[in-house]
């Protein structure tokens, strides 16, 4: 894991990773990681050789993950979106693809928006481009206001430099983004990597503030119309947390994307990059090869 510094929030150190030394013959796909998790999620991806043959794995961790931090303790989504194509720039990489577990997806989209010529095309997985609306309930999507007020309201107050993330709030994630049956082995791997990423004041606010995003994020329906590259959408029948109608309406949504599909995958959970990643490695290598 390496860090770059970029400007935004002013002045921020940005986590990222390639899966290999930078092959500048190559188009560049960018990975951001889902809620809480860190650069971490994409192990799957960085372990195939077919994909890491077709395209540069950049993860860039967002502004409340992994070891990203800013000079301002507040942040969101577009600010995650701006310090993404930053970091891009600081390395000298002038387009990418972007692929984006569950936040991640919305956060691609916004890159996307912000630098239509930066970005190739997106791969969203397992997402929503919908604020936590009644809406997206109606279609089977999770409560997630139900979900993270609790810990926005037991993370409020300060704490010692000896705190850490609490078993109970890492177990809720996992089960909502792998399903019911997480290994052990992956559970005690993610049980050290939040307990690494969340400790201390700072690691309480971050994690709060990640979750405030995530409940009171603003939705992005008025503006998919605005994005134009190609979109590959994957989502599982088995994801607990945004549902396969929902993903159906709102691909419609991309109304002058140059092609923008959904593909479902049968018994995929939530974070699809690691509960699937086969699938998912496949279909993102054709959708780069076919418009690098």
């Amino acid at each position: 894991m390496s860090t770059v510094t970029v400007s935004h929030l002013g002045g921020s150190t940005i986590g990222y990773s390639f899966a290999q030394p930078y092959d500048p013959a190559l188009p560049t796909l960018v990975l951001v990681n889902s809620f809480t998790t860190s650069a971490e999620l994409y192990r799957p991806q960085f372990a195939d050789q077919a994909l890491t043959s077709t395209a540069n794995l950049l993860a860039i961790e967002l502004y409340g993950h992994g070891r990203t931090r800013s000079t301002y303790s507040h942040f969101t989504y577009w600010d995650s979106a701006i310090a993404n194509l930053q970091v891009l720039e600081q390395l000298g990489i002038r387009e990418a693809f972007v692929l984006g577990t569950s936040q991640g997806g919305w956060v691609a989209v916004r890159m996307a928006l912000l630098a239509p010529d930066v970005v190739r095309g997106i791969v969203p997985l397992g997402t929503s481009m919908d604020y936590e609306s009644a809406r997206s309930r109606d279609l089977g999507c999770w409560d997630g206001i139900a979900f993270c007020t609790p810990s926005v309201d037991g993370l409020a107050e300060s704490v010692g430099d000896d705190w850490v993330v609490p078993d109970e709030f890492v177990d809720g994630v996992l089960e909502a983004g792998l399903g019911p049956d997480v290994s052990a082995e992956e559970r005690d791997f993610w049980i050290a990597e939040y307990r690494r990423n969340y400790t201390g004041d700072d690691g309480r606010h971050r994690l709060r503030v990640s979750t405030v995003n995530l409940r009171d994020r603003d939705g992005l329906h008025g503006r998919l119309d605005e994005v134009r590259c190609p979109v590959l959408w994957m989502h599982g029948t088995a994801d607990a947390v945004y549902s396969v109608p929902n993903a159906e309406e709102e691909i419609r949504m991309f109304v002058r994307s140059r092609d923008a599909r959904l593909q479902v995958v049968d018994g995929g959970q939530h974070f699809l990059s690691a509960s699937d990643a086969p699938a998912v490695n496949a279909a993102t290598a054709e959708f780069v090869e076919r418009w690098a």
